[in-house]
């Protein structure tokens, strides 16, 4: 999950793998349209916390809304949502 939810500028999402493994992080807009990688890695079993800044991959700030951020390791993947306030 991610904290605080809704956010601005910034927002911290946490997430547990309980194996060594491949990791993606990624952030979505509500159309689909990918915003951000912030985890494209191998990782050990563990607990995480990733900071998004709120800026797509131009490193532009995003605008108001609902987001997506998916978490995928191995083959198992997990989506929530998040609001930005601005």
């Amino acid at each position: 999950q991610n904290y605080p939810n809704p956010f601005n500028p910034t927002t911290t999402i946490e997430f547990e793998i309980p194996v060594t493994g491949h990791v993606a992080l990624e952030v979505y807009n509500i159309l689909g349209a990918r915003m951000a990688a912030l985890v494209n890695d191998v990782k050990e079993a563990g607990f995480y916390q990733v900071v998004w800044d709120g800026k797509d991959e131009k490193r532009n700030a995003v605008a108001s809304g609902v987001y997506l951020y998916r978490v995928t390791v191995g083959e198992f993947s997990s989506v929530r949502k998040m609001v930005m306030l601005k």
